[in-house]
């Protein structure tokens, strides 16, 4: 399951929804919005392109390492400090290519999916883009 979404997710309907006979491990990222004296974030994305491009990836995970599933749910809107931003879960026969697989899902979606973060201040003031030059 790839999807980009406004709607919060349930971490553990996912992992038991991931559970199979053939998997051995399930190895989970979960992302979430920290307190670096923010009160929040705006996420955003361009959905249709995210999607496509984690499906891209998806695909290359699957074919490079050996696991048996890959669900991965990003979501964007305006979130609180605490919300889950991220879950990406890795079902495999053994731990190592869950591990592998999932270390391979973040960091390529962090390079290559369009996805942008505004941090919102606690006192109301216009926020910056993560990313960008202060």
């Amino acid at each position: 399951m790839i999807e980009v979404t406004e709607d919060d997710f349930n971490v553990g309907k996912i992992l038991n929804d991931a559970k199979h006979p053939d998997n051995g491990a399930l190895v989970t990222f979960l992302g979430i919005v920290r307190d670096d004296g923010i009160s929040g974030m705006e996420i955003e994305s361009y959905t249709d392109l995210a999607v496509q491009e984690l499906n891209t990836i998806e695909k290359e995970a699957l074919e490079r390492f050996n696991i048996r599933s890959l669900d991965v749910i990003h979501r964007t809107g305006t979130l609180s400090v605490g919300d889950n931003i991220l879950l990406i879960v890795c079902g495999a026969p053994h731990r190592k290519d869950a591990f592998a697989a999932c270390e391979y899902m973040i960091d390529e979606l962090k390079k290559r999916v369009q996805v942008w973060k505004k941090e919102l201040h606690k006192d109301g003031a216009n926020g910056k883009w993560v990313g960008e030059e202060t």
